[in-house]
């Protein structure tokens, strides 16, 4: 089996949105570059970020994430984001109607069955937990392998909290990446076990 890191974008002050689900400069760090982090076109980054970025998407073959972030991003058109080939949805509810079955979404109750899933499709590939309240309960339940944050240098004072609603303390090695881009400082950490 592949590892298993909880990933996002997060304020100096630990939010991954506003409390309204805006995420307002977070991503500024996507457009602060001139190199080309995928195929669009779209997203230019430094070459600092490029080259942490590009080979860490390139590993994924999974990505785990919350009904709420899925409703958000309507599905991302049935196309997982950053040509990952499968999006694991934790939800109590079903598909939505006229949802296509054939796209690369997998709805699952609970984030263990989530995992399983994830797990059984990424095969030795990266299974990637979105940070929020899906990634703290992956990461409470001791399925979490690295923490992996981008910093964005902006302080939100409240929000969508990076960790979810996690209560407990959960120890964390010495950061194994620390790499400073344009407009964020990206940084990984291994969970201590």
């Amino acid at each position: 089996m592949g590892k298993v890191v909880m990933y996002g974008t997060v304020s100096v002050d630990g939010f991954i949105a506003d409390e309204n689900d805006q995420v307002g400069p977070l991503f500024d760090w996507m457009s602060s570059g001139d190199v080309p982090l995928g195929e669009t076109g779209e997203a230019k980054v430094s070459q600092a970020s490029y080259d942490y970025t590009r080979p860490y998407w390139d590993q994924i073959g999974v990505t785990i994430v919350g009904r709420h972030v899925f409703d958000l991003t309507d599905g991302w058109g049935g196309k997982p984001p950053g040509g990952i080939d499968h999006v694991v949805v934790v939800s109590h509810r079903p598909m939505p109607k006229g949802w296509n079955p054939e796209a690369p979404f997998h709805f699952v109750d609970g984030v263990k069955a989530a995992m399983a899933k994830a797990q059984e499709l990424a095969g030795a590939r990266t299974v990637e937990v979105a940070a929020g309240d899906v990634g703290g309960q992956v990461l409470a339940a001791g399925l979490v392998d690295e923490v992996a944050m981008d910093v964005a240098p902006v302080v939100f004072g409240s929000g969508k909290r990076y960790f979810g609603s996690v209560d407990a303390q959960h120890l964390l090695e010495d950061p194994d990446v620390v790499i400073q881009g344009n407009r964020v400082l990206h940084l990984r950490y291994r969970v201590r076990r």
